[in-house]
């Protein structure tokens, strides 16, 4: 792996570690908000990622940083804690607080696509000739303004695929916990408790691995299409 390479791994990791903090930090603070102050007493409800790495360093630092360093790009987990007894009492609450992870991560999808706009408005920014996943807008001057859009690109990206990743509704993804929001509240209780401790999980990563390039670019290349209208076809 060359240096280059390195370099843009890193700002990868970089961009996934502060993605994946406001990622559990919404679901903390959806938590607190809900009445279960679990994750807040455990300090994640911040955008400090130290707290999130102190409950997950493997998913956090180690697996990411060697995911960087073997394929460029970092794959890794987090998780915040919740108290079972709060959910299964208020079933709807726990639904907002799954949908408030890839809530988090949308949000930083219409931060990073209103900054690109705004520099095409001011003349600094401007639509690339060819799209890539990390290539998403052009610097009109050469400096530290293509090391800002280059990391505007990876924020829009893989925030976009996080969003999009914990949307499918299958156990342990967000999506899944979402479910109760469409149910009675009987209904919701019976659906958690069917999948706490369920080893569906793993079932569920498998197929999400295998549906989500389907799921995936047809939402990347709409959301390209949102963001340069007129411009991509």
């Amino acid at each position: 792996m060359g240096d280059a390479n390195i370099v843009e791994g890193l700002a990868w990791y970089f961009v996934f570690l502060f993605s994946v903090t406001l990622h559990e930090a919404g679901h903390a603070w959806a938590a607190l908000v809900g009445g279960d102050p679990t994750a807040y007493e455990g300090g994640q409800v911040s955008i400090d990622p130290i707290p999130h790495i102190q409950r997950e360093p493997f998913g956090m630092v180690i697996l990411p940083i060697l995911s960087v360093l073997l394929a460029g790009w970092p794959f890794g987990f987090a998780s915040a804690p919740y108290d079972p007894v709060w959910a299964r009492a208020y079933p709807k609450r726990a639904a907002w607080m799954s949908l408030a992870g890839p809530g988090a991560n949308l949000l930083l999808v219409f931060v990073a696509a209103l900054v690109i706009r705004l520099g095409m408005v001011v003349g600094i920014f401007d639509a690339p000739t060819s799209i890539g996943f990390a290539h998403i807008v052009d610097s009109t001057s050469p400096g530290m303004m293509q090391t800002v859009a280059l990391f505007l690109g990876m924020f829009f990206t893989l925030n976009l695929l996080l969003f999009v990743l914990n949307m499918i509704p299958v156990p342990p993804l967000d999506g899944s916990g979402a479910v109760p929001l469409f149910l009675s509240e009987d209904a919701a209780r019976r659906y958690q408790e069917a999948l706490m401790g369920s080893p569906l999980a793993w079932i569920g990563i498998i197929i999400a691995w295998n549906v989500f390039d389907e799921i995936f670019s047809p939402i990347f290349v709409a959301a390209i299409r949102l963001l340069y209208p007129g411009i991509y076809g």
